[in-house]
């Protein structure tokens, strides 16, 4: 589920600010933040009129998840309290900024219809219906993507009659990262010396690797290896009149790996 602080008014906002934060210069500059004017071009494409917002946050600011976990704070309350639905119906809660899971048994009209009397009615949210969606895991095909993670059920590969749900890099993560990759070792890199191209490479790839080394990447894993090798044979192939070779007997990817590349 996905919801939208769009319709939250800034004083509202500045409410729950104002509960853990007292020094003014601070919220006199989150208001600031908040209410900075946008402009809208245009026909032509050129700067026409402007406005200044006085509901939600601002559209891709680093501000955005900070205030949408101290709104939301008030609703996590709610659903963990004696009559809440983590008691009566055994849910789970998990949330990241104003993208959560509601994890349960069953998912019911009560179940449903209090999350969103809660988050539009009392918070004054919008759900994003586009987003958000009811899966039933256990049944055939069902998966559900969160965080760059995909969650689905396999048959044992043995046949042993049991499922299990393994945790792995989501085909929209894996897209990005190739992309990411692509851009990292495009033409426009070939003037870099090969250490240093190397060097950037590594730090990125282990970055992946250490938010993506959770349950069962391993062919994911490899994939991104086999890409990222069959992306840097290219830049090493096109550098100036003298293309780069390896010695005689050495593959490009065993140079490659002498070079120092990071292995996923």
């Amino acid at each position: 589920m996905v919801i939208s602080l769009d319709s939250i008014p800034h004083d509202k906002l500045l409410a729950c600010v104002r509960m853990r934060v007292v020094d003014r210069s601070v919220l006199k500059l989150i208001r600031m933040w908040l209410q900075s004017p946008v402009v809208e071009p245009d026909e032509k494409g050129k700067p026409g009129k402007w406005s200044r917002p006085r509901k939600g946050t601002p559209q891709g600011g680093v501000i955005s998840p900070l205030l949408s976990n101290l709104y939301l704070h008030w609703f996590d309350k709610q659903f963990h309290r004696a009559d809440g639905p983590s008691q009566w119906a055994g849910a789970k809660w998990v949330r990241y900024a104003d993208d959560f899971v509601v994890l349960a048994r069953y998912q019911g009209s009560r179940l449903t219809g209090w999350i969103e009397s809660k988050l539009e009615g009392w918070l004054g949210l919008e759900i994003n219906r586009e987003k958000t969606r009811v899966v039933r895991l256990k049944e055939e095909g069902a998966s559900l993507d969160f965080l760059g993670f995909t969650f689905r059920y396999y048959d044992d590969l043995q046949r042993r009659g049991w499922r299990y749900l393994p945790v792995s890099p989501s085909e929209k993560a894996l897209k990005k990262e190739r992309e990411k990759l692509h851009e990292k070792t495009d033409y426009r890199q070939n003037c870099k010396p090969i250490p240093h191209l190397i060097e950037g490479l590594n730090r990125h790839l282990r970055g992946w690797r250490n938010y993506f080394d959770f349950g069962y990447p391993r062919v994911a894993f490899g994939e991104i290896n086999s890409y990222v090798v069959d992306r840097l044979t290219q830049p090493l192939r096109r550098r100036s009149q003298r293309p780069f070779r390896p010695p005689e007997g050495i593959s490009y990817y065993e140079q490659i790996r002498r070079f120092g590349l990071v292995r996923l």
